[in-house]
């Protein structure tokens, strides 16, 4: 990724910067719906006709074929759409021609003296729709029963001064959702159709030196276009870009390391330099680079240093220079916990004749990676054990609109679990996400499409995939190249052509090639929910991706006869087929659960699917905590734990997911988020969380009860109480009276007492490794509630209008005793320089808006997030109450941050 500041040092001349990047997520008006009498005259092209979502559809089911469309005599948008992306279509004999004229400029909202003050004043990143309300009705879970969809548009003026007369002028989009379009001063610009991907468009034809331009954004997002929530709206960031007519290309450096040991590394780096003058120029490039410290800072002296030559580049062209040098003694990067991830920056001046015309810095880390079949993953050749979770994008009460700090608590706290690594499931990320992930050393996965030719919604990405996958690749793969921390690129999830045979393979064949013309450094996966070994698409990827077919799909008995996929184990047969290929499991368990809902009887087997009565409860739609339920293709942690040690061949797993997610909320389609989260959508740890932690840091002396020992009503029942620990054995106590002492079996990963009987009072547990005392954890029945404690993950924050303090408020009882089961009815208030951005609890059935300021507890808990108000500094005052209980306040501080 080329991040470029606006404070870069200004030309030798003393005229302005080389380039400005400047942030424009202000002053920003918001308008829903098209002006009246607005029909068709903005489709970017004809959609199939939808007559109800098919609502609940199991997430393995087989994609479709796509809907054959009728053209339309009127003209689509998407003639003038298409060029857009000719940058970054390889071979300009497919580039797109634009027609002429400018469809739209009659309409009164892209007019510069249109009247907006009566549109809704938002700031970037924006999710229109997370404020709800929730779709209690009808077949909207799927996608988190919120709606996303129809026609919103956004305008702003851009101060654009005489001096930038000359210039290159860009808009940089870094997430529209999606179908979006751009108009300057009544003129279409171009757009992006891709929801997920990061773009560009020219506005120097368009813009007017000397005063101010109206810059209008119409976004389309379809109904039926995802199997989750997608968000809405301007939710990523949004910068004008200015330049020199010369200057360094879009995403236009790559940096890679072809060479690297403890003692030296060779540093290769591509630029390339785009002249949008109409005079050939004479240009050339130097590069110094500098270390980073932890926080992305430049820091010390340069430490080497790029000759890349001189060129000429021709009028309306461009030309790449590339060059080399070696460094000694690099500091890797590398991920936690074994190695750490160290980083430099390479910054890249462009002179012509004499004059700086640009400048960019380009931070990247130095590190090799290789994938063995028998080995795995070795990063820097220490061998890493993948231990990484599926994400996808939303951010939970705060929607898709991207908060850096809200990424940040998501890896913290999968990083405290031992989590390792994330795939981006299933589309390219925010760009600051992936500067997170190099920062804190995490490895990634970065993934660019759900689906390609064939459909798994009737109006997802497949529609335009003939036309886009290039350029939606391409733009996916020059934004991120550069970033350390992704070790696979991702080009597919489960796709259709998995039942195509060879026309899906040559698709594949396709995706790949593309990728390695743009980065030959990083091997290419493409994740298989369906195909065997002995298909052709298997064979077209360089490293095996596998979703749940390692421990095996539907595979008892208890699924014979049925027409969905049924798969024994594969981790064999790929092995088998591929000998020389890396093999990882892509997706796995797909576990589901409710934080803190215990449901009764607990299951004997180690792993079963959710069926009423049998883990699951359709009254009240939860999912027992005892983590031993999965969906039906897929396994709990436990037995997918046994496949991967039985396996050690395979360079790891992705869980299915870190978080909870808003849609697809398997098996109760009545919900608004997802069951199979580690961690809930509030961000609060389950049970299960723990068994991976046991796994993950094996090091670490832990020990987890479940469940919760306040069970009135349940006096003499049995109550079956499950250990999680990173010993080897253990042993339980109820009120000081032993339980029995047990030992792990092999490929044993829990230790349970199915016959407790249930007596309130203390649960103890002392667990053991290698005979001696290694953790102990106690938990009491809880009286009854009495007051409220809230505990901010963050006391001070910056007063930027962005950073946030996740606050936890529990119910406890009147010796400061957790209550588990607590649906107490919670109000907030806030007192000076803050606000209240949401709440939530983590009940996945919960329908309260998330920007409301009443909430319910779920089994004890709740949160609220706090923002510091922009320039404010001062004492924030978060108050919690409900009704007789003993209320709770919390002071956080909001600072000035440099």
């Amino acid at each position: 990724m080329c991040l470029v500041m606006a404070s870069h040092p200004v030309a030798a001349t003393g005229g302005p910067a080389p380039r400005e990047r400047i942030l424009i997520d202000t002053d920003w008006r918001f308008h829903k719906g098209d002006p009246q009498g607005i029909t068709h005259e903005f489709d970017y092209d004809v959609r199939p006709e939808v007559a109800r979502s098919e609502d609940g559809k199991a997430a393995d089911a087989r994609p479709e074929e796509a809907a054959k469309l009728a053209s339309r005599s009127a003209p689509v948008l998407k003639l003038w759409i298409l060029p857009t992306a000719n940058p970054l279509i390889r071979d300009p004999a497919k580039h797109h021609a634009r027609p002429a004229g400018h469809p739209g400029s009659d309409v009164t909202f892209v007019q510069a003296d249109f009247d907006d003050a009566t549109w809704q004043h938002v700031t970037l990143p924006h999710d229109w729709a997370i404020t709800g309300p929730f779709l209690k009705d009808g077949p909207y879970g799927g996608m988190g029963r919120l709606q996303t969809w129809g026609p919103v548009w956004y305008r702003r003026t851009l101060d654009i001064p005489a001096s930038d007369r000359g210039r290159s002028i860009f808009l940089d989009v870094d997430g529209a959702m999606s179908y979006a379009t751009v108009w300057l001063n009544g003129k279409l610009v171009g757009g992006w159709p891709y929801g997920y991907n990061g773009w560009r468009v020219d506005l120097t034809p368009y813009a007017v030196p000397g005063g101010e331009n109206q810059l209008a954004v119409r976004l389309d997002n379809p109904p039926e276009s995802a199997r989750w929530y997608p968000g809405a709206g301007l939710y990523r960031n949004v910068w004008l870009v200015k330049t020199d007519p010369v200057h360094v290309a879009h995403w236009g450096t790559r940096v890679t390391t072809p060479q690297v040991s403890k003692e030296r590394a060779t540093i290769a780096l591509d630029v390339s330099i785009d002249n949008d003058s109409g005079s050939e120029a004479n240009v050339a490039v130097v590069t110094d680079v500098y270390p980073l410290d932890a926080n992305g800072a430049r820091t010390g002296r340069v430490v080497a240093h790029i000759d890349g030559g001189h060129t000429q580049v021709t009028a309306k062209s461009s030309a790449k220079l590339s060059a080399s040098t070696t460094l000694a003694h690099p500091r890797l990067w590398g991920p936690l916990p074994t190695q750490q991830p160290h980083r430099y920056v390479a910054i890249t001046t462009v002179t012509r004749e004499g004059r700086v015309v640009d400048q960019v810095e380009t931070p990247f880390g130095i590190r090799s990676i290789r994938f063995d079949a028998n080995e795995g993953l070795l990063v820097n050749g220490e061998r890493t054990v993948i231990r990484g979770v599926n994400n996808h994008h939303d951010l939970g009460a705060l929607g898709a609109a991207f908060n850096e700090r809200a990424a940040e608590r998501q890896l913290q706290i999968l990083r405290e679990m031992g989590a390792n690594a994330v795939r981006m499931a299933h589309n390219p990320p925010a760009p600051e996400l992936l500067e997170l992930t190099d920062r804190m050393g995490l490895l990634v996965v970065d993934e660019v499409f759900d689906s390609w030719e064939r459909k798994k919604t009737p109006l997802d990405f497949h529609l335009i995939f003939p036309d886009w996958h290039e350029s939606d690749l391409r733009a996916m793969l020059r934004r991120d190249r550069n970033h350390p921390s992704i070790v696979l690129w991702s080009v597919g999830n489960e796709v259709g052509e998995q039942y195509t045979g060879e026309e899906g393979a040559a698709i594949a064949r396709r995706l790949n090639a593309i990728v390695h013309e743009e980065d030959p450094t990083r091997p290419t996966i493409n994740a298989m929910n369906w195909a065997k070994p002995d298909m052709p698409l298997p064979s077209t990827l360089d490293v095996i991706g596998l979703n749940y077919q390692g421990e095996g799909i539907r595979d008892t008995p208890e699924f014979e006869g049925t027409d969905r996929i049924r798969t024994k184990p594969q981790y064999d047969a790929f092995h088998v087929a591929f000998p020389d290929k890396a093999i990882v499991s892509t997706e796995t368990s797909s576990a589901l659960s409710s934080r803190g809902a215990y449901l009764f009887p607990v299951t004997k087997e180690t792993s079963a699917p959710v069926r009423d009565g049998r883990g699951g409860d359709t009254t009240t739609r939860q999912v027992s905590a005892y983590e031993l339920h999965a969906v039906d293709f897929g396994s709990s942690a436990d037995k997918v734990f046994a496949s991967l040690d039985r396996h050690p061949f395979v360079a790891g797993e992705f869980v299915w997911t870190g978080f909870d997610y808003l849609g697809e909320p398997t098996p109760y389609y009545d919900s608004r988020s997802s069951y199979s989260g580690i961690v809930d959508l509030a961000g609060f740890p389950k049970d299960r969380y723990y068994l991976y932690q046991a796994r993950w840091r094996p090091d670490l002396p832990m020990a987890h009860l479940l469940p919760h020992w306040t069970w009135p009503g349940r006096e003499g029942q049995a109550t079956p109480v499950h250990v999680f620990t990173s010993g080897d054995e253990a042993e339980l106590f109820v009120n000081g009276v032993s339980q029995g002492r047990r030992k792990k079996a092999p490929f044993e990963y829990r230790l349970r007492w199915d016959d407790v009987v249930y007596v309130p009072g203390e649960l103890r547990v002392q667990a053991y490794r290698d005979g001696k005392p290694w953790a102990a954890s106690t938990t009491h029945t809880a009286g009854a509630a009495s007051q409220l404690q809230a505990v901010a993950d963050r006391r001070e924050i910056a007063s930027d209008g962005r950073d946030l303090s996740f606050v936890t408020v529990r119910v406890l009882d009147r010796n400061g005793r957790p209550m588990p089961t607590s649906s107490a009815h919670l109000r907030f208030s806030v007192e000076g320089p803050g606000e209240i951005v949401a709440s939530d609890n983590g009940d996945p059935t919960d329908m309260t808006s998330f920007v409301s300021r009443e909430r319910n507890a779920f089994n004890g808990l709740c949160l609220v997030i706090v923002r510091g108000l922009p320039d404010r500094n001062g004492t924030i005052t978060l108050r919690a109450e409900s009704g007789s209980l003993q209320p709770a306040s919390i002071e956080l501080r909001s600072v000035a941050h440099p």
